[in-house]
């Protein structure tokens, strides 16, 4: 059995939070049309590329 899509996040989104103390469950939001504006704050509070990013949530 597939996890749901919002099912994925979550869980991602959890492991995130837990790694990275400086960020927030609003830095987390995720909504559908705002990826990259999500990802581009991200980047700039963890000094990751975006690259570098979504290489770290696909592989938690």
């Amino acid at each position: 059995m597939k996890p749901e899509k919002g099912e994925y996040w979550k869980t991602r989104k959890e492991k995130l939070l837990k790694m990275h103390k400086s960020l927030s469950q609003k830095d987390l939001d995720f909504e559908v049309g705002e990826e990259n504006a999500m990802l581009a704050s991200l980047s700039i509070k963890l000094g990751k590329s975006r690259e570098e990013l979504l290489k770290m949530i696909i592989m938690l």
